[in-house]
């Protein structure tokens, strides 16, 4: 009813009624009639509700949710009329902190209390912050996948049967994630239940059958592996917008595969999400690894559920500030003792770079596989191949820039096998090229120069020993011990449990646990964190690494195709046969749009190379968010960038301000 009337059938005034419905007071209730004005402000209507029901209660975390308009109402200063609110709007006055169940990466769920007014990106940090975890933005939530009905009759938790209830444990407010001395978060330091709940984040769960992999969604193509972005949340709508409801199952997982900062000292949940993931990844072969770095792979997680067993989080290590300090001091004595002024020059003005006989394979259609030994130099992010020594001044025989490129390893260390191979980007297409090596020395400073260089970095970078060492340590993982025995595995554990279903049906336990136990001899001696950070090293270092698939239809394309996308690059896949037709990098990306009319995104890059695709396995918005995303991982770097959480960046970038 527009206003009050008088007998003679006149309005007196211009006000109106508004019916709000209290989700408090269930769904059966009444509504709350006001009497209201398009000049009422938000803040008066919500007084006005609060006045009218006379209860005596903390509704400080209520808000307005318009449900035709599937829209918030949180600018208490705005007026009905600037939101376009008419008497015919379905108001519901209800709290914007309401409980989920969230998935982990571990295979644990929690009872929280998430922000459903605020954006799925601000939601993911404030749930972070509860867990302790640093850098949130490389994490995100996905719907839960819907449930058979067979499963959902069972009335049977499809992936835990424990939940931790966290809607009690409040963090205190501010940024940072306060922490006790040995990296414990202090609010989970405030009660046994809350102590239960942070080892149960902190320590991997170890009970797993051949059974609980098996049930396990396994992707069988990489279109199976696109399936999985559609459940993304849009990270710049709340999650009441995007349909979910009090009490739903929602996923935590890492979706930008870049980990930046990982520090034991205060990343303990952190490491053990991230050693999760990873070694599901490869228990369902969403990424793909070879026999040996399969055997490389259970035997870390046969290590690290031994020591998970009688690990306590909650126990405060030594304080290891002194020992720091010392090891500090020496590596500054040595420094300051080695590097006398002239070496220090020496080392300034000299490019480091790497050049030697390699074998070089560079295929070639109609033609037999065969290498070549060659005259090999890589400098700068160059790569040249002579037919000798001597004739390196002269013209080469095949010249690359690895600016770009992919870099392939392809390893058998017990055949000593130590293949490289690079598919480098070129405007004509792939030049593909194959690099073998003597040793593991060799390769590992091959590999390691390559990848640099296909980041656009040169040896000289401080990184580049580090990676050295990365390649080696893996490499030593797969090599076999003559010390090992059988008997040294417990009956109780089933190495079944620690390898995918194809090894399972491969090898019988008889073959199975002796070869886990050769490479497990040469990681016996590592830490727990030290285990589950080789784990994501190692998962790091595996080609499918970080790769996110979609199935897309590229502009003038008849045919789907795959589109990779990874923290550095795009990649455009032949879905039929599986070959990376293209790769472009973000470094060489003018700009990007995205028509949200005919859901296409299209792509500039320099050399005037424009991309443009619809597509088919996602909303074009995931593809969106992940092109922006990663683009804002990047200013995380050493050069200072934008360190920290900057979701007004985040939402720029990922296309936050663009209509849906």
């Amino acid at each position: 009813m527009a206003g009050i009337k008088t007998s003679s059938g006149d309005y007196i005034d211009s006000s109106w009624e508004l019916k709000v419905h209290v989700e408090d007071m269930g769904e059966d209730a009444d509504p709350v009639t006001l009497r209201v004005t398009g000049d009422t402000h938000i803040g008066g209507v919500m007084l006005q509700v609060v006045e009218k029901m006379g209860l005596s209660k903390d509704w400080s975390d209520h808000a307005l949710w318009w449900q035709q308009k599937r829209q918030w109402l949180l600018k208490t200063s705005w007026t009905l009329d600037k939101f376009g609110v008419l008497a015919d709007a379905r108001i519901l006055f209800t709290p914007q902190h309401k409980p989920v169940i969230l998935s982990l990466p571990s295979q644990r769920s929690l009872r929280l209390r998430v922000c459903f007014s605020s954006t799925a990106f601000s939601a993911c940090a404030g749930v972070c912050r509860l867990l302790g975890l640093r850098r949130p933005e490389e994490l995100s939530f996905l719907k839960a996948p819907e449930e058979p009905e067979k499963k959902k009759k069972k009335g049977k938790d499809p992936v835990t049967q424990e939940i931790f209830d966290l809607t009690s444990l409040n963090p205190p407010q501010g940024s940072g994630v306060q922490v006790q001395p040995g990296g414990v978060p202090a609010h989970f330091t405030v009660s046994p239940e809350a102590q239960e709940s942070y080892r149960a984040l902190s320590i991997c769960q170890t009970g797993l059958t051949t059974e609980d992999i098996q049930r396990r969604y396994k992707p069988s193509s990489v279109t199976d592996k696109t399936l999985i972005h559609g459940r993304w949340l849009d990270s710049s709508r709340s999650l009441m917008q995007q349909g979910v409801q009090e009490g739903d199952r929602l996923w935590l997982q890492f979706k930008y595969y870049t980990f930046y900062d990982l520090d034991p000292k205060f990343d303990v949940v952190r490491i053990n999400l991230l050693y999760e993931q990873a070694r599901w990844a490869v228990l369902l072969e969403e990424t793909e690894c070879t026999e040996e770095e399969m055997m490389v792979f259970a035997a870390l997680q046969y290590h690290v559920n031994k020591l998970s067993v009688t690990s306590d989080p909650m126990e405060m290590p030594r304080d290891p500030a002194l020992q720091d300090l010392e090891e500090a001091l020496s590596h500054l004595e040595v420094k300051l003792e080695a590097n006398t002024p002239s070496e220090a020059l020496e080392g300034i003005q000299v490019e480091p770079e790497l050049q030697e006989y390699l074998r070089v394979f560079r295929p070639r259609k109609m033609t037999l596989k065969g290498y070549k030994q060659n005259w090999v130099m890589l400098k700068d992010t160059n790569m040249s191949c002579y037919k000798s020594k001597e004739e390196a001044r002269g013209e080469p025989l095949i010249l690359l820039s690895l600016r770009g490129c992919e870099v392939i390893p392809d390893v058998n260390v017990s055949s000593q096998k130590f293949c490289i191979r690079l598919l480098v980007p070129s405007p004509e297409g792939m030049n593909e090229v194959y690099l073998r090596c003597e040793d593991e020395q060799q390769y590992a400073h091959w590999v390691a120069g390559c990848r640099l260089a296909a980041k656009g970095r040169t040896m000289g970078d401080a990184s580049y020993s580090s990676e050295v060492q990365n390649v080696l340590s893996f490499l030593s993982l797969q090599k076999s011990s003559p010390q090992t025995s059988s008997s040294a595995a417990p009956d109780t554990v089933s190495m079944h449990t620690l390898v995918s279903p194809r090894y399972q049906k491969r090898l019988k336990p008889k073959q199975l646990t002796p070869r886990i136990l050769e490479a497990y001899q040469n990681i016996a001696q590592l830490s727990l964190v030290d285990a589950k950070l080789r784990l994501i090293q190692a998962w790091q270092s595996l080609p499918d690494f970080g790769v996110s698939y979609f199935l897309v239809r590229f502009k003038g394309s008849r045919r789907d195709e795959i589109l990779g996308i990874a923290s550095n690059r795009l990649i455009r896949i032949d879905l039929s046969v599986g070959d990376v037709v293209k790769t472009w990098l973000y470094s060489d990306m003018k700009q990007w749009n995205v028509n949200w009319d005919i859901r296409q995104v299209a792509i500039e890059f320099t050399e005037n190379i424009n991309v443009a695709f619809t597509c088919v396995s996602a909303p074009c918005k995931v593809v969106h968010e992940y092109i922006g995303g990663y683009i804002f991982m990047s200013t995380r770097g050493r050069d200072g960038g934008v360190g920290g959480l900057n979701e007004e960046l985040f939402h720029k970038l990922t296309g936050g301000h663009e209509a849906l």
